[in-house]
């Protein structure tokens, strides 16, 4: 099991800590809910540090990023973000990560933690153009601050107008007396707020200052009815090896302006449409969705299984994510969630379950 550089930090504020992704995380410190609460109405703080950070260099970065990704990495400019997935050779996904434009020639992708290694070795893999490749994930740490107060809350830690920062743009410079690290308006809530790239060795004097500014600390548990509640993808239960992404609904992210790995079979799926699509809904009656329960139709036939469920914070009813087939994809579709014994209905409704 890996620590993080702040895992004796979590400790000693009395985090529960699990295995994830083969790190030892804290998963909640006062309470989901409370926790969820913090994010979505003031600023909390998250250690997702066990993410893993590549470099891609070189004057052929663009080429390879270009052809192991599924969305147009040419759009971006030094300071932009862009949302990506990783198709394999057969249809699903390799993984989810975001792709930022250091310099003309740099570029740092970040993935999951649990793919580290896998994603390494498959970008290594299709790099015949000879860009350099760095895996900085075990020197660098990450802090996501997030909710509608972040910006309120860290303008007095850095010299740079952080409301000037745009969704899906970043800029290096100084934050919490720490020179040149990466502050980008990404998140994974849906509440707004900033990711902080930086070393290991720095990561203590940010996490302390950015608690001493007024952010809570929040653990993965609510991370994840966070991201539930805005329909964000989730590797691993949304999306995997087998699921492509336009059955995903991440057509949005897949351009075929240009060739990348699988791209002929994607956009002939996109063409003839997708035999099952990932949708939301939200339960009619009480009930909590859990991931691989079975969703059924009005006469109890199995029509595909819950990929994401939880019980929302936020609107004090079960939601979840599943893949069904196209018939009942139409928002306001009637489907049922087979919760043990019972057929718990459910409605399709439109993205996102919550909406501020």
């Amino acid at each position: 099991m890996k620590n993080t550089a702040l895992t004796a930090t979590h400790e000693a504020l009395g985090a529960k800590m699990v295995p994830f992704a083969g790190y030892n995380m804290p998963v909640q410190y006062d309470g989901v809910n409370i926790e969820h609460e913090a994010v979505r109405t003031g600023v909390g703080v998250f250690d997702v540090s066990h993410m893993g950070e590549f470099l891609i260099e070189g004057p052929n970065a663009l080429d390879l990023i270009q052809k192991v990704c599924s969305n147009d990495a040419s759009k971006l400019t030094i300071g932009k973000a862009q949302y990506s997935c990783l198709p394999n050779d057969d249809g699903g996904v390799v993984d989810d990560l975001i792709v930022y434009r250091i310099k003309d020639e740099t570029y740092l992708l970040v993935v999951n933690a649990s793919n580290i290694e896998k994603d390494w070795n498959w970008i290594s893999s299709k790099n015949d153009v000879g860009a350099e490749m760095r895996d900085l994930s075990e020197d660098y740490s990450l802090l996501a601050i997030q909710g509608p107060k972040a910006v309120e809350a860290m303008q007095s830690l850095s010299s740079h107008d952080l409301s000037e920062i745009k969704f899906y743009n970043f800029l290096v410079g100084d934050f919490a007396d720490i020179e040149h690290v990466i502050i980008s308006a990404t998140g994974y809530t849906g509440s707004g707020g900033f990711e902080i790239y930086c070393k290991n060795s720095e990561v203590k004097q940010i996490w302390d200052k950015v608690v001493e500014a007024g952010a809570k600390p929040i653990g993965l548990a609510a991370r994840d009815t966070l991201r539930l509640e805005m329909g964000y993808c989730l590797y691993g239960n949304d999306i995997d090896d087998t699921t492509s992404p336009i059955e995903a609904g991440l057509g949005w992210i897949t351009k075929f302006t240009k060739k990348f790995t699988n791209s002929e079979a994607l956009e002939d799926e996109k063409r003839r449409g997708p035999k099952r699509k990932l949708v939301a809904f939200e339960l009619d009656e009480r009930g909590i969705p859990r991931q691989g329960y079975d969703i059924v139709d009005s006469s109890g036939k199995t029509i595909g299984n819950v990929t994401s469920g939880t019980m929302s914070p936020s609107l004090g009813k079960g939601i979840g994510l599943g893949y069904v087939p196209p018939i009942f994809t139409e928002v306001g579709s009637k489907i049922s969630i087979q919760i043990r014994k019972n057929a718990v209905p459910a409605t399709v409704v439109k993205l996102p379950f919550y909406k501020g």
